[in-house]
């Protein structure tokens, strides 16, 4: 890491928090140990397994390979911010309702990417949240039931 210090402001979860930070620091280190924010997890650390998504304006990034200060005065959602004060959001309920998790690692970057890629794809075929899920790695439910959440959220929508 580098060992220039500077100020960035970022706005996660709807805050916008001002920190003073490495600049080679990446945003899931940014996210996790100066902010407490664990629910992203440190995977692979390469940016291929996508435990660690979180949406920078809207769209799934690896936190892992973003560097904070690139993310300056961006929005920024972690898995903290996804749901609506008590209420989950409809992809985190439809994954607890059809048991589309299981250890959990994967979870939370299961559900940005698939929010994400619904916000944009309201009626998709299960190929096409597979093909979304492809860059998100879990080693215990097959997938399955994780398609079938997200395509019970894309059926809520167009019914």
């Amino acid at each position: 890491m580098s060992t220039d210090k500077q100020v960035i402001t970022l706005n996660i979860n709807g805050e916008s928090i001002e920190l003073l930070l490495d600049g080679g620091e990446t945003l899931l280190e940014t996210v996790r140990e100066q902010l407490g924010m664990t629910g992203s997890k440190r995977g692979c650390n390469q940016g291929v397994c996508g435990a660690c998504t979180m949406l920078v304006d809207g769209e799934p990034v690896r936190g892992c390979l973003a560097l904070s200060s690139a993310c300056s005065d961006r929005s920024i959602t972690t898995i903290e911010g996804i749901a609506d004060g008590l209420n989950l959001s409809p992809i985190q309920e439809a994954m607890v309702e059809h048991g589309g998790l299981q250890c959990g690692f994967c979870t939370s970057g299961m559900v940005l990417t698939l929010s994400a890629f619904l916000a944009e794809n309201p009626k998709p075929t299960r190929e096409q949240v597979r093909h979304a899920l492809s860059g998100n790695l879990c080693r215990c439910t097959g997938y399955t039931k994780i398609v079938h959440a997200a395509m019970h959220v894309a059926e809520a929508y167009s019914a």
